[in-house]
C-alpha cells in the first residue's frame, strides 16, 4: 500500500506552525510497512484541495488529510472529500453528544457552527476524538481509502494511536506480520554510518532499512515482514547483528529511548549520585535530566556558573587557571567536574565549559567545547570537541555529547564506592 499524507491549513503554507502531523505519521506507515511517498500542503482552498486529491489518486492507494475539521467556514476538508467522492455528508449523534458534554463541562455557550464538526462523511468509519471536538473517519471506496484526521497534533496523534492504527492493521493482510526496531547512533555522521552499510541498504530486501538523522543523531529503522513473528523477529535480529559488526561502537540504544535515558538508566544501575556544572549550556543539562520521572534520586545539584566570577567564588576554580589557561579550557573543565561533584557530594561531576556563540571567546572559535567527567575513586576525563550549526545547536549536542561520554565512562568502571 502506498499514502500520501495531504495537511490542509493556510497557516501551514504562511509558516504560522510546522507540519509536525506528517512526520509522525510517517513514522507510523512506516511501522505498518505503508509506503509514504509524497507529503502534500494545501492552503483552505475547495478548488486547490480538489486538485491535490485527484493528483494523489494518481499516484497513492490511501490518501491521510490531516486539518480541516473545524468548525469554520474555512474547515472545507470532508466537504471537498464529500463532493469529490460522491457521498453525503450525515450528522453523528454520538460525536455530537460528545462536543455537547464537552462544552457543558467547560462551562461555555456552544454555538450552531459546533455542530459542524460532528458531520461525518456517510459509510466512514468514525475514530473518535478523545482530547478534542472533531472526530476522525475512515472510507474505502473502490482502489482508494481515505482517512481524515483533525489538524492539532494533541487530538491527531492519540486519536491516531488508539483508533487509526489498530483500524488500519486490521485492513492489511492479516497473514503477514510487521514487525520494526529502530537503531540509535550518536558520534557518527549519517553519510559515515550509510556508507560502511552501503551494501546492506543497496539490497535491502526484508528487513527493509532506512536511515535517519536529526540533533547530531543517527537511527535505522528496521522493518521486517513475515507470516510468522518469530521469524520476522530472527530477520530483524540477523540484520541487526551485522550493522553493529561495523557501526556497533556508535551504538546507544533502541526505539525511542534517548541519551539521557541511557545515561540515567546506568546511574541508577550503579547506584550512582550526579551534580553538574554548565557554563556555556545554561543548566540544559539538569533541565533535560529533571524531565525523566524520578531524576531526584539521583541528581543532587547543579552550579549554572556563566560567569568567570561564579567559577571562581562558588565552585572554586583557581585564580591562575581562569587567568594563564582561560575558563574555556581544559583546567577549568576539570576543575569544575570535580569541584562540583565535592560541593553537591556527588559520586559524579559533569562540567561543560565553551563558546556557543555569536563571538569567539578567549581567541577559542565558535563551536569549542570542553566536556570534563569526575567520578570519585578515578581519573578526571576531559573531551574537546569543535561543534558546527547555530548557537541552540551548539547548546543541544554539547548535552548530547556530555551524555555520550558519561555513558562511555560509566561502562567502563566496576565500582565507584
Amino acid at each position: 500500500m502506498n499514502a500520501e499524507i495531504i495537511a490542509v491549513g493556510s497557516e501551514l503554507l504562511l509558516g504560522q506552525i510546522v507540519n509536525t502531523n506528517a512526520r509522525f505519521l510517517s513514522q507510523q506507515l512506516a511501522d505498518l510497512g505503508i509506503n509514504v511517498f509524497y507529503h502534500t500542503v494545501v492552503g483552505d482552498n475547495p478548488q486547490r484541495l480538489k486538485a491535490a486529491i485527484e493528483m494523489a489518486e494518481g499516484r497513492s492507494d490511501f490518501l491521510i488529510f490531516t486539518g480541516g475539521l473545524g468548525p469554520t467556514k474555512d474547515d472545507l476538508t470532508k466537504e471537498t472529500i464529500a463532493a469529490h467522492v460522491k457521498k453525503q455528508l450525515v450528522m453523528d449523534e454520538q460525536a455530537l453528544e460528545q462536543i455537547t458534554l464537552y462544552f457543558e463541562r467547560s462551562n461555555r455557550t456552544m454555538t450552531e457552527n459546533n455542530k459542524k464538526q460532528a458531520i461525518i462523511l456517510e459509510d466512514s468509519h468514525v475514530l473518535p476524538n478523545e482530547h478534542g471536538m472533531a472526530p476522525g473517519m475512515l472510507l474505502n471506496i473502490e482502489k482508494h481509502m481515505y482517512m481524515l484526521l483533525p489538524g492539532p497534533p494533541k487530538e491527531m496523534e492519540p486519536m491516531f494511536l488508539k483508533y487509526g492504527y489498530p483500524l488500519l492493521r486490521s485492513k492489511l493482510n492479516e497473514d503477514e506480520t510487521i514487525v520494526s526496531r529502530v537503531l540509535r547512533f550518536f558520534g557518527i555522521g549519517e553519510a559515515l554510518l550509510e556508507t560502511e552499510i552501503e551494501d546492506l541498504i543497496d539490497s535491502q530486501t526484508n528487513p527493509t532499512i532506512a536511515p535517519l538523522a536529526s540533533d547530531g543523531e543517527v537511527t535505522l529503522r528496521l522493518t521486517a515482514k513475515h507470516k510468522q513473528r518469530d521469524t520476522a523477529l530472527r530477520l530483524l535480529d540477523e540484520t541487526e547483528r551485522v550493522i553493529l559488526s561495523r557501526v556497533g561502537e556508535y551504538f546507544y540504544g533502541y526505539d525511542d529511548t534517548t541519551l539521557m535515558h541511557e545515561a540515567m538508566k546506568i546511574i541508577k544501575e550503579k547506584g550512582l549520585t550526579i551534580s553538574c556544572a554548565e557554563s556555556l549550556t545554561g543548566g540544559m543539562f539538569q533541565q533535560t535530566f529533571t524531565a525523566i520521572p524520578g531524576a531526584g534520586a539521583y541528581l543532587k545539584g547543579g552550579v549554572v556558573c556563566y560567569t568567570n566570577e561564579a567559577k571562581a567564588k562558588v565552585l572554586h576554580v583557581r585564580e591562575e587557571t581562569i587567568n594563564e589557561q582561560g575558563a574555556v579550557s581544559a583546567q577549568c573543565a576539570s576543575e569544575l567536574a570535580e569541584n562540583v561533584s565535592s560541593l553537591m557530594n556527588s559520586d559524579i561531576g559533569i562540567s561543560f565549559t565553551g563558546v556557543a556563540g555569536p563571538d569567539e571567546l578567549e581567541g577559542h572559535p565558535v563551536g569549542t567545547v570542553f566536556i570534563s567527567i569526575f567520578i570519585k575513586g578515578q581519573h578526571v576525563q576531559t573531551q574537546k570537541l569543535h561543534l558546527g550549526g547555530t548557537r541552540e545547536a551548539i547548546r543541544i549536542r554539547t548535552v548530547k555529547y556530555g551524555c555520550y561520554f558519561l555513558i562511555n565512562c560509566l561502562k567502563k568502571i566496576k565500582n565507584v564506592h
